[in-house]
């Protein structure tokens, strides 16, 4: 199976593994930072991977933990992978480019949705009116791009050794006529296509089931091939959304995750759902 690679991903191996050895030598935060001039925020930054490292950087607070050799050479290389850009870096005004490249790397994408249909298996005309929506202030070009960026992220569902994604959708998401009906038309029969990929598996959440463990909102789980690249949690919300990578917060989400897939129609019988919900409009 190919090896996904990403920035972001790399970035954020890094910051662990520099954790990881700074821990390991007994140093504080603060006093890698006195010992290179440097800010804090700075070593706490590189480290949760939200900011990168200069090949230069990493050098130094090896050479503070005592790290040299082929370990020190290894993540010099790692920190030069991570300053590459992804495709989304020409989208810098539509997207921040740290859940796009998260996802651009996963192996496994395990989502859950109590509103809409997931961005990765959105007609244009279902995104377009979701954007509009949600972003009433900004212009036809912009929501246009955003558009474009949205069905550019779908190549990751039809590409050679796809990631597998598995979705849950809650029934909500098949009576809110989301751009109409000929639109909402259109998108329910590019889900029953969609859940024929052999990379995909769809079930659909009924009413009938009443309260479900996944009330408190959508996420997704990304999953990573590489032991040195752990599973994260994105939840979204109207701020942009949250990302949660401590353990006992991952094994909370799969199984919440777990519990909706139990809870809801095995994936053929949520097929012959969705299509008899596109005949019913």
């Amino acid at each position: 199976m190919t090896i996904r690679h990403s920035p972001t991903v790399r970035r954020r191996r890094l910051g662990i593994e520099l954790r990881r050895l700074r821990e390991a030598a007994g140093i504080t935060i603060e006093a890698v930072a006195d010992r290179l001039e440097c800010s804090s925020s700075k070593i706490s930054r590189i480290e949760t991977g939200h900011s990168g490292a200069t090949p230069r950087d990493v050098r130094d607070m090896l050479a503070v933990y005592g790290v040299d050799g082929p370990v020190a050479e290894d993540l010099v290389q790692v920190a030069r992978e991570a300053r590459q850009k992804g495709w989304w870096h020409l989208y810098g005004t539509v997207l921040t480019g740290a859940y796009v490249g998260l996802e651009a790397a996963a192996s496994t994408i395990s989502q859950y949705e109590a509103q809409v249909v997931p961005g990765l298996l959105q007609v244009p005309e279902y995104a377009r009116t979701m954007i509009c929506k949600a972003r009433p202030d900004i212009s036809a070009a912009e929501v246009d791009r955003r558009v474009h960026v949205r069905m550019a992220r779908q190549s990751l569902v039809t590409q050679d050794d796809p990631p597998h994604l598995a979705v849950v959708l809650d029934e909500a998401v098949f009576h809110r006529l989301v751009g109409g009906l000929a639109v909402m038309r259109r998108q329910l029969d590019h889900l029953v296509m969609a859940a024929g990929r052999t990379n995909v598996t769809l079930q659909v959440l009924p009413f009938a089931v009443g309260a479900h463990a996944g009330m408190d909102g959508s996420f997704a789980i990304l999953g990573y091939e590489e032991a040195a690249d752990p599973d994260v949690v994105f939840a979204e919300n109207a701020a942009g959304g949250l990302f949660l990578e401590k353990d006992e917060e991952l094994r909370r989400y799969h199984v919440i995750f777990d519990q909706l897939r139990a809870s809801a129609l095995p994936p053929d019988q949520s097929a012959e759902f969705i299509a008899a919900r596109a005949k019913e409009l």
